[in-house]
């Protein structure tokens, strides 16, 4: 069977984001058959010798377990060696393995309800991108014969999984404590918000191992669909009652594999992670960033990096944005996506201290580096925030709508005629907006007004959602714009 069948007829779909679907459809033979496909992959262009190991690690869903003895079965029948690192960050895994130079399968549906779950792919040296994606799609895998039943479990029950080491996650808190100055957090009193995200335990390890006094908040057994970039309205109450008594000055938290970040100032307020990305990126001292075109425009507007490049939406793109960035001179390079998520594409210096590059999101990075520079600073989140350009952004979906509906609907603004474009996307949010006098199609369908606002439009890039971005001068106005937005996307089913 190709991989490119199996996307087809499985109801797993494959992208760069790894294999994703229902844990229904998730079955044993599928999970073994997209492993076994991306292993075949890498051998077939020599970054796979036989023997040599596989690093494997999950998030804390129900499904997981059995998904990764399904992955570890695979590396095994493919003559490696499967290495077990346990339920921790995706970017614990990636900091490890690409040190290693070892291919790794994450096994997560990051912020996605628990009745889904996925296999995230990476490279010895980095994620997989659109050429690597295609190459898997044309692998062909053979099932071991009687490996699996008709319904697609293991004939035996799910194989072991090696026994866990924890090198991983030591080695990524090791990466903050040995970057970042001994008490650089000290005096902060800080609420980890823990749910059921997997960076809960490194997370608490390497806030107080930087000194601050951190009280944990929110421990889930189950799973909880914590989505950075559109927070559930439970999370915005927990955040704000947790706040009301003046005990924190600010919240941290991450989804639900620890790649996308979660920070609020001391009243509650989450902060957008377009904006907590730009407050990374100064930080550390970035020269250059790639970001997707949906977020927030403060970036260009603060004038102190050299560049700024606009990609698509999804870490591959800003991946690739990152090495053009790279290529023309400018170091040390850094992007960021509206989700928060934060990558590092060249080795940042300070005092003598090194912070290697990891050029896959991570959610940890953004909490300590932003918290510490408003330490040093002497501000709070809300005096650093308020710092920025006056941009503000918000967010929401509409969820079941199917990308082939919101491919249709949006397609309607994308004609060879810039001007018609226009006409045609005020024509339908009437006049609710003041008239669009641009458009860009980099993703999605982004209009900018005539007052200098933005609407953006686009399907997600991994659920069947559509989702909407408005960007302007006042909170206020962007959530009211969103609610507007909303309303007429409603009617668009």
């Amino acid at each position: 069977m190709q991989i490119g069948d199996l996307m087809m007829t499985s109801g797993v779909k494959f992208g760069t984001s790894g294999a994703r679907g229902r844990v229904a459809d998730m079955t044993d033979a599928v999970c073994y058959s997209y492993a076994s496909g991306f292993l075949s992959y890498l051998s077939e262009t020599g970054r796979l010798e036989t023997g040599a190991p596989v690093a494997l690690a999950g998030d804390y869903r129900e499904s997981t377990g059995r998904i990764l003895a399904a992955c570890a079965q695979a590396v095994r029948d493919a003559g490696c060696e499967p290495r077990y690192f346990g339920r921790i960050p995706a970017p614990a895994l990636a900091t490890f393995s690409f040190a290693a130079g070892m291919p790794s399968m994450m096994v997560t549906g990051s912020h996605i309800p628990e009745d889904r779950n996925g296999i995230k792919f990476n490279l010895p040296a980095g994620e997989i991108l659109k050429d690597d994606e295609a190459g898997i799609a044309h692998q062909r895998v053979v099932l071991p014969p009687d490996l699996f039943d008709e319904a697609g479990s293991f004939r035996a029950g799910s194989p072991a999984l090696p026994a866990q080491t924890d090198a991983a996650r030591e080695a990524y808190q090791r990466r903050f404590l040995d970057f970042f100055p001994r008490d650089c957090l000290a005096g902060l009193r800080i609420g980890l918000y823990e749910h059921s995200t997997v960076a809960r335990d490194p997370l608490f390890e390497i806030l107080s191992g930087l000194g601050a006094d951190v009280t944990r908040l929110g421990f889930s057994a189950t799973f909880v669909p914590v989505d950075t970039e559109a927070i559930r309205a439970e999370d915005r109450d927990l955040a704000r009652d947790w706040c009301a008594g003046g005990d924190f000055d600010a919240l941290v938290s991450a989804d639900g594999d620890g790649d996308r970040p979660l920070l609020a100032d001391a009243s509650g307020r989450w902060l957008r992670g377009d904006v907590a990305g730009i407050l990374c990126a100064r930080a550390l001292g970035a020269a250059a960033i790639a970001t997707p075109v949906s977020c927030n425009t403060a970036v260009d507007r603060l004038g102190e990096f050299s560049r700024v490049y606009r990609t698509r939406i999804g870490s591959p793109y800003v991946i690739a944005g990152m090495k053009t960035l790279i290529d023309d001179g400018h170091r040390p390079v850094v992007g960021y996506e509206a989700n928060g998520g934060f990558l590092i594409a060249s080795c940042i210096e300070r005092q003598g201290r090194l912070l290697p590059a990891l050029p896959t999101r991570d959610a940890a990075i953004v909490a300590v580096a932003v918290l510490a520079d408003a330490k040093a600073r002497g501000l709070s989140l809300v005096e650093l925030c308020a710092g920025l350009p006056p941009r503000f952004t918000d967010s929401d979906r509409i969820k079941d709508f199917p990308v082939d509906l919101s491919r249709e609907r949006l397609g309607a603004f994308n004609t060879s005629d810039p001007s018609a474009d226009c006409q045609a996307f005020a024509a339908a949010f009437g006049d609710v907006f003041a008239p669009v006098v641009a458009i860009d199609h980099t993703d999605g369908v982004r209009a900018t007004l005539s007052n200098g606002e933005i609407l953006h439009l686009r399907p997600s890039g991994n659920a069947p959602e559509l989702r909407a971005y408005t960007e302007a001068d006042t909170p206020e106005r962007a959530n009211e714009m969103n609610r507007q937005c909303m309303r007429v996307l409603q009617d668009w089913r």
